[in-house]
């Protein structure tokens, strides 16, 4: 999938998207980079509000879990399990979830779980930046079932 083609997918398919108003600026099976604007994001002491940010965090990394599956051909139903953020700084303009490096271990290992057991569950981790400055971290836990495709895939 293309860059724009990413973004279109994430705005129909999860409409939280297109009410943050994101733009995917980078969209591969090697990393993810989604960024949104402050003003549909804003809270009330006009910094973005957390739910946000964490949301953002969250897209980024289902959207790197779901693009490398369907590169390695694994139709699968993906979910966030569990997760956490921590908040470093406020945020006082657009902001932007940038996917950190997958492990290859811990990746093979989630395939082949998927492969022998139908489901599997990986780690992914994203930085929050704004303003060239690291502002949020998160984690989170993704459980892909295989043999369920997700709605609007062909």
């Amino acid at each position: 999938m293309r860059r724009g083609e990413v973004e279109e997918y994430l705005r129909e398919q999860i409409p939280l998207s297109a009410g943050m108003d994101i733009s995917v600026v980078e969209a591969s099976p090697d990393g993810v980079t989604i960024e949104a604007p402050l003003d549909p994001n804003v809270n009330h002491r006009s910094t973005a509000f957390g739910g946000s940010v964490a949301a953002l965090a969250i897209l980024a990394g289902w959207t790197l879990v779901h693009l490398r599956l369907r590169a390695e051909g694994l139709v699968t139903y993906t979910v966030i399990q569990s997760s956490a953020a921590h908040f470093d700084a406020p945020v006082s303009g657009p902001f932007r979830a940038v996917t950190e490096p997958v492990d290859d271990h811990a990746w093979e290992k989630f395939t082949r779980a998927i492969t022998r057991h139908n489901k599997g569950r990986i780690g992914i981790s994203v930085r929050v930046m704004s303003d060239g400055h690291a502002v949020a971290s998160f984690t989170g836990a993704y459980v892909a079932i295989a043999g369920h495709k997700s709605a609007g895939d062909e």
